[in-house]
């Protein structure tokens, strides 16, 4: 765990972007599915970090595109992935940006996961924690100290 734990009410907008200092692991159905010593992370005012693998860190087949598209004010469009394994699927689980605005042009061929939809989702050998709610995709560890954002009544925040 990094240390002393940093506050998510100092990350800036429009968010910072840094390497993650730990190795990152998800795993569905039983399987490990992508695991990197090279993620990325989205550091957000309020929010816990949110997680982004190179696209060849996951398992082949386990990504299945879907129509599914949303808009980030920072980081510009995104598309969406079914991520499968073990027998599981989840559907929608995954996105990434294959054209993000210039300033996250460093996340381009990269895929987050809500960690909520996995197995497990670990920054380096502790479990992450979904971000509340389910529009978010922060994983909360040790590391960062709340309150997030996501949780009912803190969309204005």
């Amino acid at each position: 765990m990094e240390f002393p734990p940093r506050r998510v009410r100092d990350f800036p907008r429009p968010p910072a972007m840094e390497r993650s200092p730990l190795p990152v692991r998800i795993v569905l159905g039983g399987v490990t599915i992508a695991e990197t010593g090279a993620a990325w992370r989205i550091l957000e005012t309020m929010h816990p970090p949110t997680y982004y693998l190179p696209a060849e860190a996951f398992l082949p087949g386990s990504l299945t595109p879907r129509p599914r598209r949303s808009f980030c004010e920072w980081k510009g469009h995104a598309v969406y992935f079914t991520v499968s394994a073990g027998g599981r699927s989840a559907v929608d689980a995954a996105w990434g940006y294959p054209d993000p605005s210039p300033g996250y042009a460093a996340i381009r061929n990269h895929i987050a996961v809500y960690a909520g939809a996995m197995d497990a989702c670990f920054v380096g050998t502790e479990m992450a924690r979904p971000q509340p709610g389910g529009f978010y995709g922060g994983w909360i560890t040790d590391a960062f100290l709340g309150p997030f954002k996501g949780a009912p009544g803190t969309e204005f925040w």
